[in-house]
């Protein structure tokens, strides 16, 4: 599905009521009605009292969604309150006819603070909307440190208050949701962290907005979720061979850092790669040969660092001749000779390639010369912050944007790492991961990574395709592992024999999608 930022759905709502003749008041109305079924849906309707509804309302549109949420649900039986942050003249165009329209239905609206003697049991966030940036005032702020303190289920409309809906931040203030409606598409914001975590569940209600609108290609990002990436991971038909699945030549490894070399390849193997061989300095050869079973070795050239040296060029470019995608730089080492190697390499060769860690470290800072586009890049954000030569919280604070431009300047795809992966292309697509989780959070899972991506691209997928396919794998395998293994226990050993879990999980449908349709 796609996400869009909130100039986008404004864009939308304005095309929708001028070019399509769609009433902003039906929309406003089909809104609210959409958070009144889902906050009826979590109402418990059970014991001697039945339970009482706040709706917290802001001055805007947000508000007037939330004042027909209040007048339905009153029309379903329920009490409810709302509590307005601010003053009824400030109460605009359609937000003020819908606040008008609870006057004759008896619902209390109270100024903040004269509706204390009550005792709620499920509120709903309506004071801010997609519009907001920056910090949140008093009253708002106010009413946003209530809500949270309240300790009390809440509901958010569109967005939670305070957060910004393009990049996901939220300042102090913030509201805290167990769940989210939003309208038309899901906002960039609740798609990144920490805004996804604070939106709690994600339910997408279509209120009448016209389709072709929302099926722009122009629309700011995808978010991945499973259908689209099970699409490329299909069954092997019965007459496969080795050779059907795709030949991976791995280029890894150093002094300290056999592991990643090892694991590359074992997620690689796992992930449906059909042969993978391992270019390891000659002195690790030994080593390599105990650690993989499945993976073949070549003894390469090495620096006197036990690094891999630029002689080898030559030899590597005759193996990738026979090799259908090259994953470089787990483990690599940081000796600058190793860095003139795969510059070399990287130059000279059309094959696809998955250039990662200590490689991208090599490689930086980096500009339109230093990557071929057949390439994925994988940085962190301390490396991605190498690369473009900025700071890590530069990087962090547009995640998006960042990815965005970083591929367009590299000319190559890059897969920005961490929670809710950025995947960007350079012609502009743009999708986020919704896979993954804190079991990811061990040494040796941006190897496993590079792995499954490189099995990707051994199979023929072109360079978007597999970063898209294989970050939500990777996320996959990281969730089933937790369920195994518990999160602060599972290794990156343990995401690796998830993989094939994880595969047939894909296969057979069995995963959820990160939002719900209503």
């Amino acid at each position: 599905m796609n996400v869009c930022a909130a100039d986008q759905m404004r864009e939308i709502d304005r095309r929708a009521v001028a070019e399509f003749g769609m009433p902003s008041l039906l929309l406003m109305e089909n809104a609210g009605r959409a958070v009144a079924e889902r906050v009826l849906a979590r109402l418990p309707r059970s014991g001697s009292v039945d339970p009482l509804v706040r709706v917290f309302c802001g001055k805007g549109n947000n508000g007037g969604d939330g004042f027909v949420a209040a007048r339905h649900l009153y029309n379903r039986g329920v009490r409810v309150e709302c509590v307005l942050a601010g003053e009824r003249e400030e109460v605009q165009g359609d937000a003020r006819v819908n606040l008008d329209l609870l006057v004759p239905l008896g619902i209390p609206v109270f100024a903040l603070g004269e509706s204390e003697t009550s005792s709620p049991s499920f509120l709903v966030d309506a004071l801010l909307g997609t519009g907001f940036r920056g910090k949140p005032r008093d009253p708002i702020a106010d009413c946003i440190r209530r809500v949270n303190a309240s300790g009390l289920p809440v509901v958010a409309v569109d967005v939670p208050s305070g957060l910004d809906a393009d990049t996901g931040r939220a300042g102090a203030e913030c509201v805290r949701a167990l769940e989210t409606v939003t309208f038309g598409l899901p906002k960039l914001g609740l798609a990144s962290y920490p805004g996804r975590d604070l939106a709690g569940e994600i339910t997408v209600a279509h209120i009448s907005l016209p389709r072709p609108l929302l099926e722009k290609a122009t629309l700011q990002a995808e978010w991945i979720a499973a259908p689209r990436a099970a699409a490329h991971w299909p069954e092997r038909v019965a007459t496969a061979h080795k050779g059907d699945s795709g030949r991976l030549f791995v280029l890894a490894g150093s002094p300290g850092f056999t592991g990643a070399a090892a694991m590359t390849c074992e997620a690689a193997l796992r992930a449906g790669a059909g042969l993978v061989t391992l270019g390891i300095p000659s002195s690790l050869n030994a080593i390599l040969e105990v650690k993989l079973t499945e993976a073949m070795t070549l003894p390469l050239p090495e620096t006197d660092t036990q690094a891999h040296s630029p002689e080898a060029l030559d030899r590597l470019r005759d193996r990738l001749a026979d090799a259908d995608a090259l994953v470089a730089g787990p483990g690599f080492g940081r000796d600058p000779r190793s860095g003139e190697l795969l510059r070399g390499l990287l130059r000279d060769s059309a094959t696809p390639a998955v250039i990662d860690a200590d490689g991208l470290n090599l490689l930086s800072p980096a500009d339109e010369r230093t990557f071929p586009s057949h390439c994925v890049i994988t940085p962190h954000p301390g490396e991605m912050a190498r690369l473009l030569g900025t700071e890590i919280a530069a990087v962090q604070s547009n995640r998006l944007e960042v990815a965005r431009s970083a591929a367009s300047r590299f000319g190559c795809v890059v897969l920005l790492k961490g929670a809710a992966t950025v995947i960007a292309a350079p012609d502009g697509r743009v999708a986020i991961n919704s896979s993954g989780g804190p079991a990811l959070a061990t040494g040796g899972s941006g190897d496993v990574l590079s792995g499954i991506l490189g099995a990707a691209l051994a199979r023929g997928l072109e360079p978007f395709e597999a970063a898209v396919a294989g970050a939500f794998l990777h996320g996959l395998a990281g969730e089933v592992a937790a369920e195994r293994f518990g999160a602060p226990g599972a290794i990156a050993g343990d995401v690796i024999v998830a993989i094939p879990e994880a595969l047939r999980r894909l296969r057979m449908g069995e995963v959820a999608l990160p939002y719900r349709i209503l």
